[in-house]
């Protein structure tokens, strides 16, 4: 098995990134992929033990292998404290997943999708490094982009030609 392909869904609260992941997460398991998922829990707060509303269980529900929390001084995985992306990434590696998909972790190294709530969040996610299309930005820009996150069989296409051109 070769490397694992690495997707990051970036974005500002309630840009749509785990509605997003969940879409993408049964797209890869009907295409017969093994997928892991890592969210970055940016909330600050203690994780609370999963249920079927957190994100983490939508992923599981939606077919994921794996799905990992962190933030708040913990991981879900369920550790102590709260690991690194570095160590994250090994935990999500060892179900041998051929695609990992990131919520979050906008400062970390990888291939980015970022979500536009408002024209206004373009100012500070632009800046981003590593990004590979744009979803929701009114105004042209030098990425890929694509109008909206409603547009789903666009994004359901894209995702499709970013796996061919990771292999």
């Amino acid at each position: 098995m070769g490397p694992i392909k690495t997707l990051h869904v970036v974005g500002f609260k309630n840009s749509g990134k785990t509605t997003l992941l969940n879409r993408w997460i049964r797209l890869l398991k009907e295409k017969g992929h093994h997928v892991s998922v890592i969210k970055h829990h940016g909330h600050g707060a203690k994780l609370d033990m999963p249920d079927e509303t957190k994100d983490s269980m939508q992923y599981l529900y939606s077919g994921a292998d794996v799905s990992l929390v962190s933030g708040g001084g913990f991981t879900q995985h369920i550790a102590n404290r709260e690991a690194s992306f570095k160590e994250l990434k090994q935990l999500a590696s060892w179900n041998h997943s051929d695609i990992m998909l990131v919520e979050g972790y906008k400062a970390e190294q990888g291939e980015k999708v970022v979500l536009i709530n408002r024209e206004e969040d373009w100012q500070e996610l632009k800046s981003v490094e590593g990004i590979v299309l744009v979803v929701g930005l009114e105004s042209p820009c030098t990425y890929p982009q694509i109008d909206s996150r409603e547009e789903v069989a666009q994004l359901d296409e894209w995702l499709l030609k970013w796996i061919k051109s990771a292999i």
